[in-house]
């Protein structure tokens, strides 16, 4: 699985985010190892527009 870094962080502290089958999973840059957040398809790009709305 590749994981990708996200966009907009400038702290380094930061999110990564891979695309399975179904859905997308993130997890910490800083500790990988932990547990990842899974979403479903239908709920991700609701949650990237509300960070979005909430970093501005």
């Amino acid at each position: 699985m590749t994981w990708k870094t996200s966009t907009y962080t400038d702290t380094g502290s930061c999110v990564e985010w891979a695309r399975p089958p179904a859905g997308v999973l993130v997890r910490d840059t800083k500790d990988r190892e932990r547990a990842r957040v899974a979403f479903g398809a239908g709920a991700w790009q609701p949650f990237v527009d509300w960070t979005k709305i909430g970093a501005a």
